[in-house]
This record gives structure tokens, sequence and C-alpha cells, in this order.
């Protein structure tokens, strides 16, 4: 990796493994550390997001570790003892750095449901855009089977697709990926760098490497496939390096680099060119055409004459200019009854005619592309 590369929004992953050093307990002197590493980059201007495990390690702790049975209710009510534990530990530790921290609990139905999707995406905006880290966790408490995300690897993964990061850092117990299993094989290398996961890269992965945790390389594989296609930059590395999360920052090769394969605007543009059909069309004045064309702004909803079509949030429409011509192709931020109530008026007065509002456009910039 080019030691000039650095990145703005990052989801760092922290394993069970990391948090513990590998014993039972949480292990604090080292968590105390990674939150002064995830601070000072905050302190800088970055937007930090921790996907934290150790829910379930937390609840054992608490309890005097005793012998349970391995099932989803056991899992369930161990993780509803441990996560405010845990939550405690992060935002006693953010403190000493002056940092807010914000808890979001996530099951895979708030990423698959496009209202709920919606929904964590904007609280995970708001967190960052008023520099609160967010904290998140699978929400095991109450998460079934069906709705799992499984593991922390791409539940981490599925945060970097909500929050438009740019990297992922997935921090475990290994130095990254071997072309052997090191623990079996003294000659096994670290791979650098991955352009292609394929069958025989999934099957140098192997299985889950620790006990204490439920990732392991094979789902840190899927997670960095995830990510990479969202356009994040993924790193797999040992969380036990000396600063490792401000030296991952700067761009410094440590660990396996998976390489996005677009960067998280261009992903998304090119998902709005490619993907799902138009299902409304918004008609837009004189000025707000200009506005779109030549000044590169959202669309306000004061710029929209008319509204065609029963669309809802998150949806894609059509944006056409006086003489009912396509400029532009874009996902709306509120749905066709709710745009019909606050087209032509100013943004701070959307609040007021819905009683709610979703912010100030009707269109993002960032959502939007010109035909």
């Amino acid at each position: 990796m080019s030691a000039s590369r650095s990145y703005h929004r990052i989801v760092v992953k922290l394993g069970t493994s990391v948090l513990t050093g590998g014993t039972p307990h949480l292990n604090r002197p080292r968590i105390i550390d990674l939150v002064r590493q995830c601070a000072a980059l905050h302190a800088q201007g970055c937007e930090v997001i921790v996907c934290t495990s150790g829910a379930i390690a937390a609840g054992r702790e608490r309890l005097g570790f005793p012998s349970l049975p391995a099932t989803i209710t056991t899992k369930q009510m161990l993780a509803a003892v441990g996560q405010s534990r845990l939550m405690h530990t992060w935002e006693r530790f953010f403190e000493i750095y002056g940092v807010p921290v914000g808890q979001v609990l996530l099951t895979r139905e708030d990423v698959e449901d496009r209202p709920r999707f919606l929904n964590a995406r904007d609280t995970l905006r708001t967190l960052l855009e008023h520099r609160i880290i967010p904290v998140i966790n699978e929400n095991d408490a109450v998460a079934t089977a069906e709705i799992k995300v499984g593991d922390n690897d791409n539940l981490s993964a599925l945060v970097a697709v909500l929050a438009e990061a740019d990297a992922l850092f997935l921090l475990t117990d290994q130095p990254g990926l071997f072309t052997a299993d090191p623990r079996l094989n003294p000659e096994a290398e670290l791979i650098a760098e991955v352009h292609t996961i394929d069958d025989a890269l999934r099957q140098l992965a192997g299985g889950s490497g620790t006990s204490l945790g439920t990732g392991g390389m094979l789902t840190k594989l899927e997670a960095a496939d995830t990510a990479r296609r969202a356009g994040a930059d993924v790193v797999i590395a040992s969380g036990h390096l000396e600063n490792v999360v401000t030296r991952l920052a700067k761009g410094e090769a440590l660990g396996t680099r998976f390489p996005a394969l677009d960067t998280p605007l261009e992903s998304r543009k090119r998902w709005l060119f490619a993907g799902p059909t138009p299902v409304g069309t918004l008609c837009v004045d004189a000025g707000a055409t200009k506005a779109l064309l030549k000044k590169g702004s959202s669309l306000l909803p004061s710029g929209i004459t008319a509204i065609e079509g029963d669309f809802q949030r998150g949806d894609p429409v059509h944006i056409a200019n006086e003489e009912l011509t396509p400029i532009a192709r874009g996902i709306v931020r509120y749905s066709a009854a709710e745009l019909s109530r606050i087209r032509g008026c100013h943004s701070s007065a959307i609040a007021d005619r819905l009683g709610y509002a979703y912010g100030p456009v009707a269109v993002h910039r960032n959502d939007l592309i010109l035909l």
C-alpha cells in the first residue's frame, strides 16, 4: 500500500480475540489503547465507526463464566447481560478523551429492509455529522438464527456499506491472510494484497480461528468482498500491533489489503445508472435545473414544480426540466406523498408541513447522476 494513502471515514472492526487478548476476560488496557488511537484520528478530523464484538464474552465475565449450553437463547441471555457492560466500557474510555459515542445495535433485517436501511444510514450520518463515534454491535439479545448476520466481520462490511466508508479495518489475532495456515506451516507467507477473491483463496482461509469469537478468516474474506464492492479499501491486520489503527489510517502497508473496486461515490452512481428503473418523475423549475447542471447542487423541495408516480423514500426517480426532458436520475429522500406536501417550499418549512424531516434536500447530490 502506498504510504501516501490516507482515509477519512473508517470502520474499525474489533474481534473478540483482540478485545480479550485471547483470555476469557475483556482486556481493558488493550481497549483503552484502541480507544486512544480512534480518538487521535477523531481529533484529526477523521470519521471513525467502531464495530465491536465482545458482548457475549462480557456477559460470561459478568456471570462468573458459567458452564452453559451453546444455544441461541443462552447466547441471547449472555449478550443481554454483556451488551450494556461492553457499551459502558467503550463510553467510559472514550470519555477520557472527551469523545462522545452512540450505541447502534443492528440485525440483518435492518440492512435488507429498505426503510430500515435508510433509517440506519441516516442515524450513522447524523452521528458522524455531530462528531459522535458510533459503536456498533449485532443485536444478539433479540436476533434469531434467521435474521442474525452471524458474525461481526460481515456486520462490519454491511456497516461500511451503510456508512459509505472508504476503509474497513478488520482487526484480529492474525497478522493477515497467509499462503497456508501459519499455525501449521512455518513456511506460510503473508499475502500483502489481494485483487481477486476466488475459490482457491477461500480454501486458504479455512475455518474459524478461535473459540472465543464466531468469525474466522473465511468470514473476513466474505466481508472484504462485500465492502470492496461498495467502494471501501479493506485491510485484515493484527489488532495487537502497536498503533495499528492510526498506522492503517495513514496508509501504512500492514496485514493484507483488498483494494476497493470503486470509490463509494462511483459505486453508488454506477448503481443509479445501471440499477433499478426509476418509478417516478420530479419536474423542476429553471432555477433548480441550472443549480443541478451548472453548480453540482442537490435538489431542494423549493425547485420541484410537479410530481409523477407513486414512489417511496429511497426509490430511484427521474428529474425532468420544464420541457419534461429527463436531466438527471436520483434517489429520493421523501415519498411522493411527502414531496406533494412540501414541493415549492423552503427547506426550513419541511418539518412544519410534515411534522418531521429527513433533511433539507429532496435528492442529495451524492445520490444523483446527470444524464
